[in-house]
């Protein structure tokens, strides 16, 4: 009983240290960003899509005023905020276009990247117009890329912003899951959305162990959206719209604000 309670007593001093150094680091990052400034890079996801309120500036990149790159640069008001995130953007697009904001002195980078390179928007489209075999075998050709070429993708770019900016805390965003399971729902089948949900868990693994090898953070948001799946009842995502296409499958501005932001928010 003794030693139980010793074991009992050292287990929370080592949780209780752990999580003060993680408090502690967070506001480190902070207050890096603060003196040095907050870069935002990554895709549709980054950008705001789906949330309106987009930035004229901005074109067809759709960044977003409700997006969680601008709202935590409206909370905590960086030295300087570059919001670079683009629509439709792949690690090829990262690399040529995104990385300009990027120096010694940043202090804090958030991405998200990968979706775009391994066909997110054409599965999606084989999925809702498609049989469930037709679905499921453009879902494992996605599968096969992101095994094979994605990785190598995504080291390209960290390594990239680990030599544009040494001095930064990054901060990798993943994918939320797009559908709740188990529950009445008109649209895709039930094969169909959990083939759709297992893949984004294959490509949040990929992007989460290539982001840990680079010293990165990664930003896990299906913890953060369970719950306000599509079939939900109260979902953060939009399904497919006919009317505005582009928005399918892409978070709402309530899936940014409650969804993202605070993940951001854990690991900044």
């Amino acid at each position: 009983m003794r030693r139980s309670r010793i074991a009992a007593f050292v287990s929370s001093v080592l949780l209780a240290a752990g999580a003060t150094l993680t408090g502690a680091l967070t506001a480190q990052a902070s207050q890096l960003a603060a003196t040095g400034g907050y870069v935002a890079l990554g895709d549709s996801y980054s950008s705001g899509v789906g949330a309106g309120s987009y930035i004229s500036s901005s074109g067809d990149c759709k960044r977003s005023t409700k997006a969680y790159p601008y709202l935590w640069n409206a909370a905590h008001a960086p030295s300087s905020f570059t919001f670079a995130a683009c629509s439709g953007a792949r690690t090829d697009e990262v690399m040529a276009s995104q990385l300009g904001g990027l120096s010694t002195s940043t202090g804090l980078v958030s991405i998200s990247i990968g979706g775009n390179d391994a066909g997110f928007a054409d599965v999606m489209t084989t999925c809702v117009t498609s049989s469930d075999s037709t679905c499921i075998s453009r879902i494992n050709t996605a599968r096969a890329y992101v095994a094979s070429t994605l990785p190598g993708k995504l080291d390209t770019v960290y390594s990239a912003i680990s030599s544009k900016a040494p001095n930064a805390h990054v901060v990798v965003l993943g994918y939320p899951r797009f559908y709740q399971l188990g529950t009445t729902c008109i649209g895709l089948s039930e094969t169909k959305r959990k083939a759709i949900n297992d893949a984004s868990d294959y490509l949040d693994s990929t992007v989460a162990g290539r982001a840990a090898a680079h010293g990165f953070v990664f930003g896990d948001v299906r913890s953060t959206f369970t719950g306000h799946e599509i079939c939900s009842g109260d979902s953060w995502l939009h399904s497919v719209n006919w009317l505005n296409i582009g928005e399918s499958y892409h978070p709402t501005a309530a899936g940014q604000s409650g969804g993202y932001l605070p993940v951001l928010n854990a690991n900044d």
